[in-house]
């Protein structure tokens, strides 16, 4: 099973949720809700889950092995992580267009 793609919606920039992927799988199947949480470990991934009762959870999808988990974990922190990237180069080149960058000195460079 490999994953063939990864869309990402990022959510408020405040918070411990950083953002919502929907992971499809063999262009045949597709998780939605799959969220990346900052742990104070760094991002981690939560599968979509159900509160049940006294304020469990339990997943409603996810991996039965560490290996799976891993690959769809790397397939979502790699597109994650091109996100970032690209949003960073917007807003650099939008910055430079208005003249809000910051000089560079001939030192710096």
């Amino acid at each position: 099973m490999q994953v063939t793609d990864v869309r990402i919606r990022k959510v408020a920039a405040e918070g411990k949720m950083k953002a919502i992927v929907s992971v499809t799988f063999d262009d045949e199947f597709v998780v939605h809700d799959i969220k990346i949480i900052e742990g104070q470990n760094g991002l981690f991934i939560a599968m979509p889950s159900r509160k049940m009762g006294e304020g469990d959870f339990r997943d409603i999808a996810h991996p039965i092995n560490s290996e799976t988990r891993n690959k769809i974990q790397d397939a979502i922190f790699v597109r994650y992580e091109q996100m970032n990237e690209e949003e960073e180069a917007e807003r650099v080149s939008e910055e430079t267009a208005s003249g809000d960058a910051p000089e560079v000195s001939e030192e710096e460079l």
